[in-house]
């Protein structure tokens, strides 16, 4: 018996179990036939043509679970191609039918993948809530009167409906991760490039990215892992430079201030400090910093040139076939013909200015963390004011693509109206293997389960290590601190500060006699019962540990204090002997503490 939701280890559980691809598409026919959703695809394939594709695969490669997506079920965004299916782009006008995959699809499918059906859209991908489809509008599946996010609608509704084990979107401003948001999934929108963009009609060819909706991270990864790579006949593909990012001591960029815009949803607003606070007990350092410049950017991608792209993707076509469009997408496309090339420049040249200045607050923040989507709309509400209430849903998504970041949506919990919110963090190019952790993480956390199952477990097989960042964590107990003579010693090398915290109570703390700069020694006195001593952890640069450690004087040495949680942390301690006749300074708190009551005397 499959679960409710889909996902990579329960499929290959069921392979191992004597199932067979065949009995996964039967399965996968019955599901799309009770589904309610008339809206989720434009062209399904038909049953007889997904138990041949099962069929081939078997002869393929016999063996189960011999290729890394072997019998997996996924469903492919009707703006990206997928050879014998005809690709629309949500206007059947535009439809054509290619022989050839996209480079993304063959991929997935030279790894044993099977395409279901091609997904609905926002036409021409040109929005984030899924109603601007002739073909319908894919719902919530929580709630029917609620838009499924977009423009990649159905390809998260097959995922959150337990149709496909994960499914391909595109994302221009937000139509990979809004989708994700609304419908309780996994949004992996990979930094630019990274998965060729061949064979996907382009939105905004310079910002457009592939993306992958799942149930968990780790799958979302996976997937990705297989689908990436340089493909020369993509002008925008890019060879992958990957990106660390600490692992101790993260520092998470949260919203503050007026830049908060819910715009009145209280319940997303919740679920957003529900998101910070589990950031927090995951231990890293919340931090605020200035979106305004991130905005300036979102506001880019609509009200500046860059929807001359959108007019460029499709204006041959547009020319003889207008009334073709949805009024909506014709509108924001056409507004296009008034800018011009001076236009394009000045626009590039204001993005450039707020990329500076976003510089400012990266030094502030390592990994951004924001909502999804702020609010919600019914599918009435949302086709009664399409433009200004599919702009709010952007507010926090437009400007990644943009400036280069690379994103993962989770889902952030439920609200008390049963509908989902989620987060995205947010980092520089080419963090994506070092964001997965955080996101997974959070995900978890958040135990909102999977999709329309909201009881699903994630597997623990699923879960996603934390990446090596090369880092080493020292505790720091005198002249090392931060402000003291020897804190240079530490930044000179790149070491970054983790934490502010206290010892376990079995510590005291003398003054070593005679040493310039002053330091104090550190000893471990087990039965000691005090309140611990103000220590701070700082992470070095491996190759610098060990000339930093070489250093070090007698009678002080390394060896591992307890913290005040419990952990073990290598750290400055000092030879008993050394102690002897010292002044005991322990009472005072720490070393900081008898500095200033030594300045003040």
């Amino acid at each position: 018996m499959l679960p409710t939701i889909l996902d990579l280890l329960s499929l290959r559980a069921a392979y191992r179990s004597g199932l067979t691809p065949l009995d996964i598409v039967e399965e996968v026919i019955a599901r799309r036939a009770a589904s309610e959703d008339p809206a989720i695809f434009i062209t399904p394939v038909p049953d007889d043509e997904l138990r041949s594709a099962a069929k081939a695969l078997m002869a393929r490669a016999p063996q189960a679970n011999s290729l890394p997506l072997w019998g997996v079920p996924f469903a492919v965004k009707d703006n990206i191609d997928a050879a014998g299916l005809p690709t629309t782009a949500a206007c059947p006008a535009y439809e054509y039918r290619p022989d050839v995959d996209s480079t993304v699809v063959a991929r997935l499918k030279a790894a044993g993948a099977i395409v279901i059906g091609k997904t609905n859209l926002d036409q021409f991908a040109t929005g984030l809530n899924g109603t601007r489809s002739p073909y319908g509008a894919p719902r919530s599946v929580f709630d029917k009167a609620y838009i499924s996010g977009g423009s990649s609608s159905g390809s998260a509704v097959t995922v959150a409906s337990g149709l496909a084990a994960f499914a391909l979107g595109t994302d221009t401003a937000g139509s990979g991760r809004v989708p994700a948001a609304l419908n309780n999934l996994v949004g992996i929108k990979p930094t630019p490039g990274l998965l060729p963009n061949t064979g996907a009609i382009p939105a905004c060819r310079s910002v457009d990215c592939i993306t992958i909706f799942a149930t968990t991270v780790g799958d979302g990864i996976a997937i990705r892992k297989v689908a990436e790579g340089f493909d020369a006949a993509d002008s925008f593909s890019r060879r992958a430079t990957p990106a660390t990012l600490p692992v101790s001591g993260l520092r998470i960029g949260v919203l503050t201030g007026a830049e908060r815009e819910f715009f009145g949803d209280k319940e997303v607003e919740a679920l957003y400090d529900q998101a910070i606070e589990r950031a927090r007990a995951l231990g890293a350092t919340i931090v605020a910093f200035d979106y305004a410049p991130f905005r300036e950017a979102a506001a880019l991608l609509y009200d500046g040139p860059w929807v001359a792209e959108r007019l460029a993707a499709v204006e041959d076509f547009l020319a003889t076939n207008a009334a073709d469009f949805d009024p909506t997408v014709r509108g924001i496309i056409e507004g296009a013909r008034g800018k011009s090339a001076v236009d394009a420049f000045n626009g590039r040249y204001r993005l450039e200015e707020l990329r500076r200045k976003t510089e400012a607050e990266w030094e502030k923040a390592d990994v951004l963390l924001l909502p999804t989507a702020p609010t919600t709309y019914t599918v009435a509400d949302m086709q009664a004011d399409p433009v200004v209430l599919n702009g709010r849903l952007g507010r926090y998504t437009n400007f990644v693509n943009l400036l280069d970041c690379a994103a993962i949506a989770v889902p952030a919990g439920f609200g008390k109206g049963g509908l989902p919110g989620g987060v995205t963090v947010i980092a520089p190019a080419f963090t994506d293997d070092a964001l997965a952790p955080l996101a997974d993480a959070l995900h978890r956390a958040a135990a909102s389960g999977m999709g329309i199952d909201r009881q699903a477990a994630i597997p623990e097989a699923s879960r996603v290590a934390a990446v090596d960042d090369g880092f080493v964590e020292i505790v720091v107990v005198g002249a090392h601190l931060t402000g003291m003579p020897l804190n240079h010693e530490l930044t000179g090398v790149g070491a970054r500060l983790v934490k502010t915290c206290s010892t376990s109570g079995e510590y005291r703390l003398f003054v070593l006699p005679d040493t310039v700069p002053p330091k104090p020694g550190l000893i471990r006195e087990p039965g000691h019962k005090g309140a611990g001593l103000e220590v701070e952890v700082w992470a070095l640069p491996a190759d610098a540990f060990g000339r930093f450690v070489q250093k070090i004087p007698a009678p002080l040495g390394i060896g591992k204090v307890v913290l005040d949680d419990g952990t073990s942390v290598s750290g400055f301690l000092c030879e008993a002997h050394a102690v002897n006749g010292a002044e005991d300074i322990t009472s005072l708190g720490g070393w900081r503490s008898y500095i200033s009551a030594r300045l003040a005397s």
